[in-house]
């Protein structure tokens, strides 16, 4: 018998609970072809929260891009954004993912954390077991009733004073001017041009101290975009405590490349750190660690800065007013990972050759060793050694180097391998 047979009369057509009686009682074959198939739904991903950070909010980097992840147009990698599927292992750094505008065309993204699951999850508790006396808590409520919050939600305008004791080598020589490129740049919000942060809501305001607090490396992306010609990859946006940017391959995975793809890799590299010491807007960027993580290569060959976590700033310009034991202001919001870091150095201390010895004593040899003819080579090994040894000479340190990219220009190639100066190459005297 069919499912409209069994009715026992049309007046139970206006029941609703009769007709859902029936729907349950009619055999499966027949009810599949009387009634339409059912709309399909889309998972949710709120099992993803916890492993986002999105629990920790506002405690949190932001929520710019969640939208992405929720609806899938960041996805297809490791396919773990299927509630089918376990998740990644929490304890890594960074993922690979792809991510899509319209469905149909995707690229290559680097989804990152500012430290790892587990630092994080030392430094809640830490927080907690020190502001409430308890080893789990609101962590926004925790911070909350720190004077440093109280300052921040009361203040109209981000100055030198609100960060000191910041332990990001950004805010370590912090001048009016770079402060305010922070506030007016800021993505997680929208963007209102002003110095004044009274588009900041209280919430948006403990957003950014957090992520000050922890690794101003988003910080950085957005202050500093690519699309203005600097070598960071671009900022996509944030959920929870996870940051999505353009993709990159670092530095390590061409330690063993071709001679001429290490030359020219080399030769970027040298570039990138002359113009973060010298550039228009009178920006004077320095590293206070380098290692195989922290350039990174695009697609198409060209290198940029992948990791600005360990980047200074100082401006030539304004200078900075903060010296001598204001710097040295502590409080919970300057140990948010799990290792207080040790007392950096001071503002005036830094050398103008500092980045380009670590290259040479981290990055260059590893890229250039055993690479090319026992001539070349013992040459370049020469240039490599004079500039690690430069901590005592500037100026020696320069002139290898300056010595070293003339040496090595000659000996990259101009073919479609490097997609970010072909086929310019072939008709200018640059390359």
């Amino acid at each position: 018998m069919g499912c409209w047979i069994c009715c026992p009369c049309s007046r139970a057509a206006d029941s609703l609970i009769l007709l859902l009686v029936l729907a349950a009682s009619c055999s499966p074959s027949l009810e599949a072809t009387a009634s339409p198939p059912a709309p399909h739904v889309k998972p949710s991903y709120s099992f993803g929260r916890t492993f986002l950070g999105l629990d920790k909010c506002n405690a949190c980097i932001g929520t710019s891009i969640c939208k992405k992840f929720f609806k899938e147009e960041i996805s297809r990698f490791d396919t773990w954004l299927s509630s089918r599927l376990k998740l990644p292992p929490s304890y890594l750094l960074s993922y690979s993912g792809n991510y899509t505008d319209d469905a149909k065309s995707w690229r290559l993204v680097d989804i990152t954390r500012l430290t790892t699951k587990y630092q994080h999850d030392q430094a809640d508790k830490r927080i907690c077991t020190a502001l409430l006396k308890t080893r789990t808590c609101s962590l926004e409520r925790a911070l909350r009733r720190t004077a440093r919050v109280q300052k921040w939600l009361r203040a109209k305008r981000l100055t030198p004073d609100l960060v000191q004791g910041l332990p990001s080598p950004l805010l370590r020589c912090p001048s009016q001017r770079l402060l305010d490129r922070i506030v007016r740049r800021y993505a997680e919000v929208p963007d209102a041009g002003s110095i004044y942060m009274d588009h900041l809501t209280d919430r948006d305001k403990l957003r950014l101290l957090y992520t000050l607090a922890v690794n101003s490396h988003p910080i950085l992306l957005q202050i500093f975009p690519d699309a203005e010609g600097w070598p960071f990859p671009r900022y996509l946006g944030a959920c929870g405590r996870l940051v999505v940017s353009a993709s990159t391959r670092p530095l390590r995975d061409f330690f063993g490349a071709a001679p001429e793809v290490a030359a020219d890799l080399a030769l970027q590299l040298l570039a990138v750190l002359r113009s973060m010491g010298t550039n228009d807007l009178n920006y004077f960027f320095y590293f206070t660690h380098v290692d195989a993580g922290t350039f990174g290569v695009f697609s198409n060959g060209h290198l940029f800065i992948r990791d600005a976590s360990t980047l200074g700033v100082i401006d030539r310009e304004e200078g900075s007013p903060l010296t001598g034991d204001q710097q040295e202001y502590k409080d919970i919001f300057s140990c948010l990972t799990v290792d207080c870091p040790s007392a950096a150095v001071s503002c005036n201390s830094v050398r103008e050759e500092q980045s380009l010895v670590m290259v040479c004593q981290e990055l260059l040899p590893k890229l250039l060793g055993g690479k090319f003819l026992q001539a070349v080579q013992e040459k370049i090994d020469g240039f490599l050694r004079h500039c690690a040894d430069g901590f005592a000479d500037d100026q020696g340190t320069s002139d290898a180097v300056a010595k070293l990219a003339e040496l090595l220009k000659p000996l990259r190639s101009c073919d479609s391998r490097f997609a970010y100066r072909y086929p310019d190459c072939k008709y200018s005297d640059k390359y």
